[in-house]
């Protein structure tokens, strides 16, 4: 791989790593509701298992799909229902105080297993092995799946940030109220950019 090609990997992997999708709604959810240290799995969660996701894809996944066709519409099809109940369990959070005892954020292997739902998650890593390891070779995927780990959760980890600094904010009810709302809304249409590609 050229300089050239790796900046340009980095470069994709930092800007569909930042940019709004169901991760980075979620994360920004649970900074506002669970406070940084309580997403630290989360995040990880997300970091390590999309790490691995890349590393399936490039290494024969991605043939299921170039087999069957079918099988991609079923993906799309059952990771819309999971995050529309994503969406609605988002929208009817209670505030910090309010929360049961058992309310808590994703766990590692939640988050984790996520991506394998996540609509934005399979478009960029199929778009990553498409685009920056085609032969599937692996150290091609190998590297690609390295620097997409290494992006990634600094990445996400701006959203905890700002969802936990809206937390001062959100400290009304009422205001916590509309935040869950809208980001359930925006989680929904998150969707739709993975769902018509």
């Amino acid at each position: 791989m050229t300089i050239e090609i790796l900046t340009a990997l980095v470069a994709f992997a930092f800007v569909t790593s930042i940019t709004p999708g169901p991760n980075n709604m979620m994360l920004l959810a649970s900074g506002a509701n669970f406070g940084f240290v309580r997403t630290i799995p989360h995040m990880l969660g997300i970091g390590i298992g999309f790490t691995i996701m890349v590393m399936l894809v490039g290494a024969g996944l991605m043939q299921l799909f170039d087999a069957w066709p079918p099988s991609y519409l079923i993906l799309k099809v059952l990771s819309a229902a999971y995050m529309l109940w994503l969406a609605w369990k988002i929208a009817h959070s209670a505030s910090p105080e309010g929360m049961s005892a058992g309310a808590k954020p994703m766990t590692f292997t939640q988050a984790a297993l996520f991506q394998w739902v996540n609509p934005k998650a399979w478009t960029m890593a199929l778009s990553a092995i498409t685009l920056y390891a085609p032969g599937r070779e692996l150290l091609s995927v190998l590297l690609v799946a390295i620097v997409f780990g290494g992006i990634n959760l600094p990445t996400v980890s701006t959203w905890t940030i700002l969802g936990q600094k809206l937390r001062v904010i959100l400290s009304n009810p009422r205001r916590l109220t509309v935040f869950n709302w809208t980001m359930a809304a925006l989680l929904v249409i998150s969707l739709i950019p993975s769902l018509t590609a």
